[in-house]
């Protein structure tokens, strides 16, 4: 049985490694164990595990400006899939958010992350057109 549980900086380890093993999640400087510790001590209540037989199995890292929401690395273990823990990781978020006020949320897919798209598509999320976005490293 999978639970899901609030994220903690303790889950780092376990998260990393699944996230480096999903095709199409791509990891940055911004995923070092310092920054995850900011992100989540500043977005508490907001980012999730599911977790089986004391296993990370999925995951989802979400956090908010004060407008809108983001959601990162949604992570489901392939042996996992196509039992909607994806959905529930999401949807646990989400409602999160809603509490605290905010009614957009946004998250950013690879172009050729076939099963990324295709997950996000088939939940109900638009794709959206019509900006770029563009970083620089500060």
């Amino acid at each position: 049985m999978i639970t899901i549980r609030e994220m903690t900086i303790r889950d780092y380890e376990q998260m990393i490694e699944l996230w480096s093993s999903i095709e199409g999640l791509a990891l940055s400087n911004a995923d070092s164990r310092d920054n995850i510790e900011s992100y989540l001590d500043r977005n508490k209540g907001l980012s999730y595990v599911g977790e089986q037989d004391q296993t990370i199995v999925g995951t989802i890292l979400c956090g908010h400006d004060g407008r809108r929401g983001y959601i990162y690395h949604v992570a489901v273990h392939p042996d996992c899939r196509k039992q909607q823990l994806g959905n529930k990781l999401v949807q646990t978020s989400l409602e999160q958010l809603r509490k605290e006020g905010i009614d957009k949320c946004h998250l950013f897919v690879l172009e050729d992350n076939e099963a990324g798209n295709g997950f996000w598509s088939s939940v109900g999320w638009e794709k959206r057109s019509g900006f770029y976005v563009y970083s620089i490293d500060v």
